[in-house]
């Protein structure tokens, strides 16, 4: 039997007690794991175990994918209505918000993010994508074509079927909720994997999907490794979609998976190094307010951070004064203090890759503007980081960090920066500040990023579409685009009077 995790939240921001099994789920139950084992989930906080769950295996993955076949063949898929999909997903944003507090506080407690953001930003967001996809379910629609008279014909959009989903630990429970929204509103059954960093959002799910009353096998989630499970799902025959969120070095391994096994359809959302470029016409004190807000919102752990800020020279000085001011002024602490901006960076690993890069940057002759190291001597908090006396060579200016690490890099004109800007094999996102509305829609076209944010950043809505450029993905999440990754495109040829 599966253990379970009881814990009682007492604190100035969460008064509550959260308890629910910790296995695997795969046909509407909560299992053990194949061999047995258990993962250990660890509070980012003070680097202490929180609690064990299931560790799935590649057999795990066998039982998956044929329950959520069965299930496809049987009470999903084509069997399933879109209003009666669409209804099961609006049950499911209803107990969402139910429990909106406690999704938040387990947020909070495993990824390490202010339960503040947690509630107001990812719980929010989370329920309005299942709802919004909960709309979209029983309105899929094909074509009738104009050929002749004597012939009629028409598209339809069909499920896929069993799709593997593979989702990060920077905001768990949103690519939870982005991944099975499109998925389920499209009559697929789902196969997913959470980071092993940051399960409990998705078990908790997976209990509120059970009470909504979704039949056994649509939706099955292992938690485990990416080296089996992930590699298990990548690879597997009766796979025929997958949808992976993660790094860009993990998604060419998808990929080639993909390629390798039977040829999947794939999505990509990956990494970044987005540019930030504030013009010296910009309101300086919103530029400053928003790019505190793009590069050290969710600790820096954002695939469309504003990492590299470029600042145009007239305004430069005064810029990097106010910025740093700024960061010193962010509150570093307890996930659960009202006060608190930051909390701490999501495991040792990621502490320990993101100090690596600030050491790496001052090694290389960068300035540390603020912050360039650890706070506390608990946990993996790390102070937010200025560096600016960057080339463009720098491991620092040129690879994603994912922390709250940011360059400052002085430009001359329009010219100058659209060429800084696009010197990047990423491509998710870019942000413009500016009051000329000329110069902010040109900038905004000219930026190879699939998102271009004009005096704001990080704005995200559940209608529409994010994805990246070159080396920051392959299709698009939210959406009405995201309701294409999920669907085989069907065409229909019914001879009414062609004779032979």
């Amino acid at each position: 039997m599966p253990s379970v995790f009881t814990h009682e939240f007492n604190t100035p921001a969460y008064k509550g007690k959260v308890s629910f099994d910790t296995g695997l789920f795969i046909n509407g139950q909560f299992v053990d794991g194949s061999d047995g084992t258990t993962i250990d989930v660890i509070n980012p906080t003070n680097g202490k175990v929180t609690t064990s769950v299931s560790e799935a295996t590649s057999k795990d993955v066998d039982t998956a994918v044929d329950a959520a076949q069965r299930a496809f063949e049987t009470v999903w898929g084509l069997n399933a209505p879109g209003a009666q999909r669409s209804i099961l997903l609006g049950r499911l944003a209803v107990l969402m918000e139910a429990h909106a507090d406690e999704l938040a506080a387990i947020e909070a407690l495993d990824n390490g993010k202010t339960f503040s953001w947690a509630r107001n930003a990812d719980v929010a967001a989370s329920i309005d994508c299942i709802r919004y996809y909960a709309g979209w379910a029983d309105k899929l629609t094909g074509q009738v074509q104009e050929t002749s008279e004597a012939k009629l014909t028409y598209s339809r959009h069909e499920p896929i079927g069993v799709v593997g989903q593979i989702i990060p630990w920077n905001f768990p429970l949103l690519m939870f909720s982005w991944k099975i929204g499109p998925a389920l509103a499209t009559g697929n059954t789902i196969v997913l994997k959470p980071s092993e960093f940051t399960p409990l959002n998705a078990i908790r799910m997976a209990h509120l999907i059970q009470e909504a009353g979704f039949p056994p096998g649509v939706v099955n989630i292992l938690t485990g490794y990416g080296n089996t499970v992930g590699n298990a799902i990548s690879h597997h025959m009766k796979i025929e979609k997958i949808a992976f969120t993660g790094s860009t070095l993990v998604g060419r391994k998808v990929m080639e998976a993909a390629a390798k096994s039977n040829l999947k359809n794939v999505t990509l959302e990956l990494g970044g190094k987005s540019p930030n470029i504030i013009f010296d016409d910009a309101d300086l004190d919103q530029a400053v307010n928003w790019a505190a807000f793009g590069i050290f919102w969710n600790h820096g752990q954002t695939c469309c951070a504003g990492s590299r800020i470029f600042v145009q020279e007239g305004i430069y000085d005064e810029f990097l004064q106010r910025f740093t001011a700024k960061a010193r002024s962010l509150k570093v602490g307890d996930p659960f203090d009202p006060e608190s901006f930051q909390g701490p960076q999501v495991s040792q690993i990621q502490f320990d890759r993101i100090m690596g890069y600030i050491e790496s940057g001052k090694e290389q002759g960068a300035k540390v503007e603020v912050g360039g190291e650890r706070q506390g001597n608990e946990g993996y908090f790390i102070r937010p980081t200025i560096f600016t006396n960057t080339s463009p060579d720098m491991k620092i200016v040129r690879e994603e960090i994912f922390g709250p690490v940011g360059v400052v890099i002085k430009f001359k004109d329009e010219e100058d920066v659209i060429r800084q800007a696009n010197d990047t094999s990423y491509g998710l996102a870019a942000a413009v500040f500016t009051q000329n509305l000329n110069r902010a829609i040109k900038t905004a076209h000219r930026l190879k990023a699939g998102t271009a944010w004009v005096n704001c950043v990080n704005q995200l809505n559940t209608g529409v579409p994010f994805g990246g450029f070159k080396q920051s993905g392959i299709g698009r999440e939210l959406g009405n685009y995201a309701l294409n990754n999920y669907t085989n495109v069907k065409a229909v040829h019914i001879n009414l009077d062609i004779k032979m």
